[in-house]
């Protein structure tokens, strides 16, 4: 038999070809293969994955500016709908402004009224005034009618002498009573100019009050944007608060990435950052760096917080948010909108800085300040002190 094998070694070969030795071959080349496949990913997690941190647990988060009503009134017009854009300043609702001019009308009539009331009150003091030196003056009559009584006193008679005393009495008590009554009349107007009187300042603050409340029935756009979440309507009556619609600056988005509590540990403030987007695909790469983290896992700030002292106690892998800034130029070219699924890798390679880093406050949004009608409002009150005021030089007790 080995005779034959000798005499004919393919046959031998052909006999060794068994399912067994098969299968020895083919488990010899899948362990080459895992070996291969753990050195290759050894490789590249020593070269490439341990410097970064990666997750597609993220969102495009932004801020949504809600319009609301700053008065109760009657819608008039509505100029955005949702899905049309924006820019800051540009009206968004108009509503019914009679009331409102009303309401301006009367305090423009109230601040004249206020005007010439004060003028009457600037004449008083100078009416008073006349009246004192008036009094003075028979004082001083009456005065000299007793000294020449008592001086003539024996060819004058007793009860003439005491009815001089009686009328200088009187002229002392009438010039008292007018003294008292300039004061008072001081009191309202002195030290003061018709503008600056304290009746005729309330009287403007209620002028421009009703210029702000018309200035309210035009609700401009706080911020350029997206218009999104109108639910006003034409002719809808609403009260003061009421949301009518938001804008989505969609120029100042971000990311929120929901990184693992183990992927922490690297990640600093500062570090550079790429995301990709779902809706462009990987074709669109937008870079960004780490803007800060969140005070606390997603679970911490939910409504129903976990209550972990329980007895049946399972732990779960936390997620922080972290938020991410991305290259505004890229934003622009590639605009997203809020949340978009996304997929983020931060660069964890420069690890300098304190881990988990909070920046210190700086940015801030602000819109415009309500307005109380600027120089319009001005001109107004202007004109109104010009009309019911003397002309210059007129009355000079009025520049005391």
């Amino acid at each position: 038999m080995s005779d034959q094998k000798a005499r004919d070694p393919q046959a031998a070969d052909s006999n060794d070809d068994t399912p067994s030795s098969s299968r020895r071959r083919g488990l010899s080349i899948l362990g080459v293969a895992v070996v291969l496949a753990g050195a290759a990913y050894g490789a590249y997690w020593f070269l490439e994955a341990r410097n970064y941190a990666a997750t597609d647990d993220a969102y495009v988060g932004g801020d949504v500016v809600s319009i609301t009503a700053r008065e109760n009134g009657t819608i008039l017009a509505i100029h955005a709908d949702n899905t049309q854009s924006v820019s800051r300043g540009q009206v968004l609702v108009d509503m019914d402004p009679v009331k409102a001019r009303v309401n301006m009308q009367a305090a423009e009539a109230d601040l004249a009224k206020t005007v010439r009331e004060v003028r009457a009150k600037f004449s008083g003091v100078a009416e008073i005034e006349a009246q004192i030196a008036a009094a003075r003056i028979r004082l001083g009559q009456a005065q000299s009618d007793l000294k020449r009584r008592i001086d003539a006193a024996d060819s004058v008679s007793q009860e003439e002498i005491t009815h001089a005393r009686d009328a200088v009495a009187s002229a002392e008590a009438s010039l008292r009573v007018l003294d008292s009554s300039l004061a008072q009349a001081k009191a309202s107007v002195d030290g003061t100019s018709i503008a600056s009187n304290p009746d005729v300042m309330a009287s403007i603050a209620n002028l421009r009050s009703a210029a702000i409340y018309l200035g309210h029935m035009k609700l401009p756009a706080p911020v350029g944007g997206v218009i999104a979440q109108r639910t006003v309507q034409l002719g809808q009556q609403v009260a003061i608060g009421t949301p009518l619609m938001a804008v989505v600056p969609v120029d100042a988005v971000w990311i929120d990435a929901n990184f693992k509590e183990g992927q922490l540990e690297g990640m600093r403030v500062g570090q550079p950052v790429t995301v990709t987007a779902d809706v462009y695909g990987g074709d669109v790469v937008y870079h960004g760096k780490v803007a800060g983290f969140g005070a606390g896992s997603g679970s911490a700030f939910a409504l129903l917080p976990p209550q972990n002292a329980s007895g049946n106690w399972i732990k779960i892998v936390q997620r922080v948010p972290v938020r991410i800034i991305l290259e505004p130029q890229e934003l622009r070219d590639h605009p997203l909108r809020l949340g978009l699924s996304v997929a983020v890798k931060v660069d964890i390679r420069n690890a300098n800085g304190a881990p988990l880093g909070a920046p210190t406050a700086g940015n801030s949004m602000r819109g415009d300040a309500g307005s109380d009608g600027g120089p319009a409002t001005e001109a107004i009150i202007a004109r109104i002190l010009a009309d019911n005021s003397p002309a210059k030089g007129a009355d000079k007790s009025e520049e005391r």
